[in-house]
């Protein structure tokens, strides 16, 4: 057992460049920053997890840079000497050494499985329990362009066969126009495809009542977290007024936060992400919390290298109610590839790897190629 134990914590912040620009309604990016967290074994093991926000602090308020100081500060120390299947125990640790952080905390509990299921000669989706299944069908996200230039990207990728849905960001413009933009756009995708919005917080509950009604009309099959996430009971005034499904995110982080939406009965469907949640199994305790509430969930994204998309992949596929499939399309938007064997996404989704671990491995020519010095 000692060939378990935790030699190194090393960290790694790489920009990977997209293939275009990515706008939220309060942000945009045309790279994405990622920290990797190296966690090496006596054994001669290394696992692997990944810190990355959905365009910088605006989301969640931590960057690369504010995940690499709680790691290498605070967090390694906690984790040098023990042996990584100890998760339980060295969680319980480092929530008494920091609070929150919970994308920090992913980066390092990811790790730890990786570095656990590598030793075992299993995979990740193992330790969470099995499979459900062995692979998830992807919704391609689109930015806060005007519907022109949304249709063609979704027309674009429909060709592909890789995407059957798309969700569209809001919230950057008058509600009004937003609204308009989007019904053009679900009109032209009618019958094609389905259409999800995501309003990333930015409205209250008046626009939120006023607005919402026409895109349900319009043929938008589920809003996205259309007010702050800590106003849960307007949450659930919105998700009884309207026919369609409201999805939280913003006001879904910890399994406290899903026992909380389900008492309010403010969502109908639960938008779960390893990396705010603070790793697997807090993910997989709000996924638990979800089904026994009858409640579906859907595996979002933070917009991950094939790190972070790996990890949450193993959870999606050891998760029964994943009813709303996944977002899990980073790599895909990224323009270089991490990964010596890239995952493979197909008509029937995004695929589990084989092999021990998150089943993948980064090429360290890539990773030179965009340290940040």
């Amino acid at each position: 057992m000692s060939e378990m134990r935790i030699e190194r914590v090393e960290t790694v912040v790489v920009d990977i460049p997209l293939r275009r620009a990515h706008r939220f309604a309060r942000a945009s990016m045309d790279a994405q920053p990622v920290l990797y967290v190296f966690v090496r074994t006596a054994g001669g093991v290394t696992g692997v997890g990944e810190g990355v926000v959905p365009g910088g602090p605006w989301w969640g308020g931590e960057s690369v840079e504010t995940m690499q100081v709680i790691v290498e500060r605070y967090l390694a120390p906690v984790l040098l000497g023990r042996r990584v299947d100890e998760i339980a125990g060295i969680l319980r640790d480092i929530n008494d050494v920091v609070a929150a952080n919970l994308f920090a905390k992913t980066a390092v509990e990811v790790a730890l499985h990786d570095a656990w299921a590598r030793h075992l000669d299993v995979a990740v989706h193992t330790l969470l329990g099995g499979l459900a299944r062995t692979r998830i069908p992807v919704t391609w996200a689109l930015g806060t362009e005007p519907a022109p230039v949304v249709v063609e990207e979704a027309l674009a990728k429909l060709d592909t066969g890789l995407h059957r849905s798309f969700k569209l960001k809001m919230g950057a413009q008058d509600p009004a126009d937003d609204v308009a933009r989007i019904v053009a756009v679900a009109e032209k995708l009618a019958g094609v495809a389905g259409v999800r919005v995501d309003i990333n917080a930015r409205w209250d509950r008046l626009i939120s009542l006023t607005h919402l009604p026409a895109l349900a009309e319009a043929g938008v099959e589920l809003i996205e977290q259309p007010v702050p996430g800590h106003d849960v009971d307007a949450l659930a005034a919105i998700s009884a007024a309207l026919p369609i499904p409201v999805m939280a995110d913003e006001s879904l982080r910890t399994p406290a936060d899903a026992i909380r939406l389900v008492g309010a009965r403010a969502a109908g469907v639960f938008a779960v992400k390893t990396t705010k949640s603070g790793g697997l199994r807090a993910s997989r305790a709000i996924a638990e919390i979800a089904a026994a509430a009858g409640i579906p969930c859907y595996a979002a994204t933070s917009i991950e290298s094939p790190i972070g998309t790996a990890a949450a992949l193993h959870f999606a596929c050891s998760t029964p109610t994943l009813g709303w499939g996944s977002e899990l399309f980073g790599p895909l938007l990224m323009a270089e590839e991490m990964l010596v064997e890239p995952l493979v996404y197909d008509a029937d989704g995004l695929h589990l790897p084989d092999g021990p671990g998150l089943g993948v491995e980064l090429d360290p020519a890539r990773i030179a190629a965009f340290r940040r010095d």
